[in-house]
């Protein structure tokens, strides 16, 4: 379900930016507050699970994931669809960190690994095939049956862990949950996130942009020294003692950025400029799910064969060699312009992702190796939330600068002008049918609608691979640790 939505929804920007006349600020809170409330929430979610019963916890995520669902499915107006993708985040906290938990809990020590690449498998299957089934639903039905279709898989769920799922709980854990943490860091998230949505649209002088950064900035601040006093922290910050754990996450924090970016620009810039289908959108996504999917287990091994080290270098390099190609241009089939840039970046991913978490949790202690993946699985959510919200403002700025003088070049009447003004802060997906203007001047407007927005696509994709050749010079710095990390004290 949340594998499947993840990447649907990308797919389903467009369509729902026409239906509801949402504007490209309004789609990237559509992003980001499902990822906001996940990625502050996931450590308190699995936290929880070990507490108050995993089973327990995973199927309340299973039903509130599905309500909101049906919410984002019935929604009216971008304000409510943004409202609803919050919940549904909110949900998949308490979803996402339970399933791996309860694997781990059910299976013994002989049967844990292939249960472990059982769920693997399925995930690239369904990251691999939610698109394309997205795209056929969108295309065919409407961008909402891309929610509804949570519904019967919802209920398969529940009926099954009913019937089949064990309840499991940590006999160990005995501390309360770190509420304070938890909402530090919804609001320290939300703040910064806020401010650099709304940078664009209303200015960089606007108090509220100014107030809601200064908030933002202020609860992650406090964040820090509420986890450094905390008895049980969320986030325990001692494991940063640790220079490869620290190391890995920086490395995470900046190649899951920059692929959250290209995930999300892409099926906009495919359907919008390239007049690419929902389905086909989808699809050109299939060749990095199946490279994934395909070469993972062997990834999985070049830890133990030659370190860390070369795998968490060469393999965002790759990646951003992939994430530059998109930049080349536009035009072009499928196969020259889109299909050798998904294989690269698919391929450096697979390089990367499995050994980067088999170094994240031999950095630390044993018994702490599910709390360190932990923290390492909600930075790779962070992730791409704050990246979407840093390059929001240069695609705004950059394609300003190109609309603008393109515009005034045109001649084009005030009352027609302001029409399409009106329209601008939808990028490339301006509705232009309404206007009064001759078919050949709609066209032209159009056309320079279109290249301001691939000017900016370009811009932000090579800033997106810039990131991704950073984390390859963090990656470069990691090593195996003498020794994991010691415990100061037990609680």
């Amino acid at each position: 379900m949340t594998f499947i939505d993840g990447t649907v929804v990308n797919v389903a920007l467009p369509a729902l930016q026409a239906e509801l006349h949402a504007t490209i600020t309004d789609v990237q809170w559509v992003v980001e507050a499902y990822a906001l409330f996940l990625g502050a929430l996931i450590l308190v979610g699995g936290a929880m699970g070990d507490q108050l019963g995993r089973k327990r916890v995973f199927l309340f995520g299973v039903v509130s994931f599905t309500a909101a669902s049906i919410f984002c499915g019935l929604a009216t107006s971008p304000r409510m669809l943004i409202i609803a993708r919050g919940l549904q985040g909110i949900g998949a906290a308490f979803l996402v960190p339970g399933s791996l938990a309860i694997i781990s809990a059910t299976f013994n020590d002989a049967d844990r690994g292939r249960a472990i690449g059982t769920w693997s498998g399925f995930s690239a299957i369904t990251t691999a095939i939610g698109p394309v089934i997205g795209g056929w639903l969108i295309e065919n039905v409407s961008w909402r049956a891309a929610f509804f279709v949570n519904v019967p898989l919802a209920a398969i769920v529940v009926m099954l862990s009913l019937m089949f799922m064990d309840e499991s709980h940590d006999e160990a854990r005995t501390a309360r949950i770190d509420w304070m943490g938890a909402l530090l860091g919804v609001l320290g998230l939300g703040g910064v996130v806020f401010g650099l949505l709304e940078w664009p649209p209303l200015g960089s002088g606007n108090p509220l942009v100014v107030g809601s950064l200064a908030l933002g900035a202020l609860c992650l601040v406090l964040l820090v020294v509420v986890e450094r006093r905390a008895r049980n922290p969320m986030m325990p910050l001692d494991l940063f003692r640790s220079r490869t754990f620290t190391l890995a996450n920086v490395l995470t924090l900046l190649l899951y950025g920059a692929l959250g970016v290209v995930f999300f620009l892409l099926p906009l810039y495919l359907i919008q400029v390239q007049h690419y289908s929902a389905t086909a959108a989808g699809a050109a996504f299939v060749p990095f799910a199946i490279i994934m999917f395909t070469l993972s287990r062997w990834a999985g091994g070049l830890v133990a064969r030659i370190g860390p080290r070369l795998p968490l270098t060469i393999g965002p390099v790759i990646a951003a060699i992939g994430i530059g190609l998109f930049a080349r241009g536009s035009g072009g089939s499928y196969w020259t312009s889109v299909f050798p840039a998904v294989c690269l970046l698919g391929f450096g991913m697979t390089i990367t992702v499995a050994p980067l978490t088999t170094t994240v949790m031999a950095a630390v202690e044993t018994h702490r190796a599910g709390v360190a993946s932990g923290i390492n699985n909600a930075v790779a959510r962070v992730a791409g939330l704050l990246t979407i919200a840093v390059f929001s403002v240069l695609l705004a700025h950059q394609f300003d600068v190109e609309i603008t003088p393109r515009l005034d070049r045109l001649a084009l009447s005030p009352a027609v002008r302001a029409h399409v003004g009106k329209e601008l802060p939808k990028m490339a997906g301006a509705e232009l049918k309404n206007v009064a203007m001759d078919p050949g001047q709609r066209t032209t407007v159009q056309r320079s609608i279109d290249e301001a927005f691939v000017s900016g696509f370009r811009v932000v994709v090579l800033g997106a691979a810039i990131l991704a050749l950073a984390a390859a010079a963090f990656g470069a710095g990691i090593g195996r640790d003498r020794q994991p990390m010691r415990q100061d004290s037990k609680r």
